[in-house]
């Protein structure tokens, strides 16, 4: 069932102190409050394996429309990679897991997230 559409934004996000790897992607969806917010490892990419994903704490409306920026806190650098809107299909009710149908430029199709993954599909779910 589709429920909402709005918009997301794919930041890189470099230079977290508590990020191992030095670089990962959050991914924000929309919200009217926040965004909600999820990190990624990598780009998922149609037909790839599964990326590691793990849902954060809300983010700011204000990087709906940020290009790039310090990150508060001196927690790095965020510079947007894509954006677009989607469509939320489906969500558990507790929360883990989301099913958005996403129209951006790198990320279009349906991306499956739970909190140790992600997968995106060119298929309709």
């Amino acid at each position: 069932m589709t429920e909402l559409v709005s918009q997301f934004v794919l930041l890189e996000h470099i230079g977290h102190p508590d990020d191992p790897a030095g670089k990962h992607f959050d991914l924000l969806l929309e919200q009217p409050e926040a965004c909600e917010t999820w990190r990624l490892a990598e780009i998922p990419v149609a037909a790839g394996p599964s990326v590691a994903a793990s849902q954060l704490p809300d983010h700011r409306l204000v990087w709906l429309h940020k290009v790039e920026g310090e990150v508060s806190g001196g927690r790095g650098f965020a510079r947007r990679v894509d954006s677009g809107s989607y469509e939320l299909r489906t969500t558990s009710s507790a929360g883990e897991v989301r099913v958005v149908q996403l129209s951006g430029t790198t990320l279009s199709g349906v991306l499956r997230m739970t909190r140790t993954k992600a997968t995106l599909s060119q298929k309709d779910t």
